[in-house]
């Protein structure tokens, strides 16, 4: 006997185990694995979930993804979200509509918009909600190896985005307004070939974005060398800040339901929405400062400035969001003076940058501990965190674009540590890690010193 999805079932959950078997499952997926020939406690036997969970434990990263099942006579539409974990994998399926078999008539306005752009394209890919590369499809030697090889990085280690003539990128206003674009110049890696690349956003079933399905064109595209690199950061903050704001704070006045209460659920998506928009509008400032920091010319500003007053300053700004998990700042002593030479708004920033790390690893109800003193000809100021520590050989490659450790963990952009260096160093100092693993991390930041 078939059991469909009652009406008020949001979403119907199942877990998969290493080796991919189902070791349990709502029922609307345990009665449909039993329908497609599964067996009880055996491999996962609905082909189109099994592979997604295959893809998303071999990425290590979230995918979602739309898929149509086969079931009798009956294509059964579903939105699959595959969550890797140590043990296996987590599934979370929405949509559940049932429609007869091969009926071209039930295609989603995405399908239809996408495959136009495949036509034509060269070459097709698509991305998660972190604009993390799931697929490519067709490129062959274009991309100069094994596609297997660029999935699960960021599709920036795929392409270098280059401004239209009018200043704008077309794919950071879609990602902020979740819609198609189309006509973003583009490079491809490690090359400068030029392609013109287009995607729709994939929405999945609870009407969240779940990434974009794309494709790329080769062209020849004249470089414009009229545009001057130093007003990147303006055209971004025109293109995105005012977008994101306005999501912001449109999701968090629903999540709070001061029009009226709202369906639970409803309240929570809101949230989500807030908690999305605050992540790309950190994105932004990130590329901002990306651009800022890799131009020739960059040059902070050479002031007297006392680091460890600099070091109470951002212990101050990120108190209130220690306290939210429990965890306690220690500041150097009142008393301490480090008198340093560097730019003291980006001074800041780095230290801003390694307690927000700090706090984010820390266990709850831990302590991050700040000191500062003199190291020779430097000042010196270390942020030192009792987290689950970082393994020798990643201690270099967090400070490198777009990495970090664990991909799977929530957290930043993977610019943060690699802009702070950045800064470090164009400041005359530097920026170190000593770690190991299970016993925390210290980050020292050092500028030169001051008599």
């Amino acid at each position: 006997m078939r059991t469909n999805p009652a009406p008020d079932l949001i979403m119907v959950k199942a877990r998969l185990d290493l080796e991919g078997r189902l070791i349990e499952a709502d029922p609307p997926l345990a009665d449909l694995h039993r329908r497609s020939g599964g067996r009880e406690g055996g491999m996962l036997a609905v082909p189109q979930v099994a592979a997604l969970a295959r893809l998303a434990r071999r990425l290590g990263i979230i995918v979602s993804r739309a898929a149509v099942a086969a079931d009798g006579d009956q294509d059964v539409e579903l939105w699959v979200r595959a969550e890797p974990g140590p043990d296996g994998v987590e599934l979370s399926i929405s949509g559940w509509n049932e429609r007869p078999a091969h009926n071209p008539s039930v295609a989603t306005s995405v399908q239809r918009e996408s495959d136009f752009a495949r036509a034509a394209a060269d070459w097709v890919w698509e991305t998660d909600e972190g604009l993390r590369l799931t697929l490519i499809s067709g490129a062959g030697p274009a991309i100069g190896g094994p596609a297997s090889e660029l999935l699960g990085q960021q599709l920036t280690s795929l392409f270098r985005l280059v401004e239209q003539s009018d200043g704008s990128l077309p794919i950071l206003t879609a990602l902020a307004e979740r819609r198609s674009f189309q006509d973003q110049p583009a490079e491809l890696r490690p090359g400068d070939e030029a392609y013109l690349i287009a995607g729709v956003p994939l929405i999945d079933g609870v009407g969240r974005f779940a990434g974009f399905r794309g494709s790329a064109a080769a062209v020849q595209i004249e470089p414009d060398v009229s545009q001057d690199p130093s007003v990147f950061g303006e055209r971004l903050d025109k293109a995105l800040r005012d977008p994101l704001d306005h999501i912001i704070t449109h999701a968090e006045t629903m999540g709070i339901q001061s029009d009226g209460p709202l369906q639970s659920n409803y309240a929570g998506y809101a949230a989500d929405i807030a908690s999305a928009g605050r992540h790309l509008l950190s994105l932004v400032d990130d590329l901002v400062d990306l651009q800022a920091v890799e131009r020739p010319d960059f040059a902070p500003a050479q002031e007297a400035i006392d680091l460890a007053h600099v070091a109470h300053q951002a212990a101050g700004l990120l108190g209130m969001r220690a306290s939210e998990r429990g965890i306690r700042i220690e500041g150097p002593a009142g008393d301490v003076k480090l008198p340093a030479t560097g730019e003291y708004r980006r001074a800041l920033q780095v230290l801003m940058n390694l307690l927000t790390n700090a706090i984010r690893y820390s266990p709850e109800g831990g302590v991050i501990r700040i000191s500062a003193a003199r190291s020779g000809a430097f000042a010196a100021v270390s942020v030192i965190d009792r987290g689950k520590g970082i393994a020798k050989a990643d201690r270099d490659r967090i400070f490198d674009k777009f990495e970090r450790v664990d991909p799977l963990e929530p957290g930043g952009t993977g610019l943060g540590l690699y802009i702070a260096r950045r800064l470090a160093r164009a400041m005359g100092g530097n920026l170190i890690a000593d770690s190991s693993p299970g016993e925390g991390a210290s980050f020292t930041f050092t500028l030169p010193a001051r008599d």
